[in-house]
């Protein structure tokens, strides 16, 4: 049987309607507050490219989103401090007895945290020389305004890897800013730690996944302040959301490589603006369900090659 077909069948989730005080909506996660304290991420199905939001869902999506960073999470225990505190549902409804009844809505999906202050960049690092870092690249020999070495490859590995901070953007681009903006943004201290903490999430992650025949070419990460003061490592971490997955056995510097994520998804869109039957903006082209159902493939192909077990669902 395919590896695909194992996952248990979950019913899939545009949005989510707890009793909970909401306390934010993204792209992809709705964010509920449990005190001062705690929140509790509840990643829907929802998926978007191109900055534009999908009026379907993904099946499998938001457990792979959230079941990949809780994996993550439990192999960077002693090496950064984090906000998960769990993502079992059962767990969950123990500490926030309000969601008795809600477990089929929480099931693989949630995940409750601590709640932070977040500091408003996001750091990215890039191993490898792809997306729009290679654009720039290719046109102006920078990323971010800093000068590379001359003759790179597009897709060639980056030694050292490069830190390259963003604004965060809820809705529309991130925009690649400078180091030196970062310091002036957050202060010098915070930013050398938050680079620090970035690159060593990113040396470990690099390293784990290339056994298990991942390279993590990219990957941007978030940070918040706890109620202690502590720096910590929140959202998401090292999901095909956030990064970008190439498989070592067809890697090759020279080209764009293939993708565990939502390429099946970018690829029919291009299709649909090169013929003209859309422009780029909301509202998006209906998927057809070919579409719909390779991409949720994607996306536990993506969990099974990095945990290297299929994802289930209990």
């Amino acid at each position: 049987m395919s590896p695909f077909l194992k996952a248990p069948l979950m019913t899939t989730m545009l949005t989510s309607d707890l009793p909970l005080p909401r306390i934010g909506r993204g792209k992809v996660r709705d964010i509920y507050a449990i005190g001062d304290d705690r929140v509790l991420l509840l990643t829907t199905d929802r998926i978007s490219a191109f900055d534009v939001v999908m009026a379907e869902t993904i099946p499998m999506k938001g457990a792979v989103l959230t079941q990949i960073s809780a994996w993550w999470f439990a192999q960077l225990d002693g090496l950064v401090p984090h906000h998960m505190i769990s993502a079992d549902a059962n767990a969950i409804i123990r500490e926030v007895p309000a969601l008795q009844g809600h477990r089929a809505s929480l099931v693989g999906r949630a995940m409750l945290c601590r709640r932070t202050t977040v500091f408003p960049i996001e750091c990215v690092i890039r191993g490898y020389l792809s997306g729009s870092a290679w654009k720039e690249y290719a046109v102006e020999g920078t990323l971010a305004g800093e000068k590379l070495a001359p003759d790179l490859k597009e897709s060639c590995r980056l030694e050292p890897a490069i830190f390259s901070p963003a604004t965060k953007a809820e809705t529309g681009h991130d925009e690649n800013i400078t180091i030196a903006r970062m310091r002036e943004v957050l202060g010098g201290e915070v930013a050398s730690t938050l680079e620090s903490m970035a690159r060593a999430v990113y040396t470990l992650g690099e390293k784990i996944a290339r056994e298990q025949g991942i390279i993590i070419a990219d990957t941007k990460f978030e940070f918040g302040r706890d109620h202690d003061g502590r720096i910590i490592l929140i959202d998401e971490v090292m999901t095909p959301d956030s990064s970008r997955f190439w498989a070592t056995d067809v890697y090759a510097p020279g080209r764009p490589q293939p993708s565990f994520d939502k390429q099946p998804l970018r690829d029919y869109l291009d299709a649909e603006r090169r013929a003209g039957r859309w422009n780029g903006d909301a509202p998006p082209p209906p998927l057809p369900a070919s579409v719909v159902d390779a991409t949720s493939k994607r996306y536990l192909e993506a969990y099974r090659r990095v945990t290297g077990a299929d994802l289930t669902i209990a």
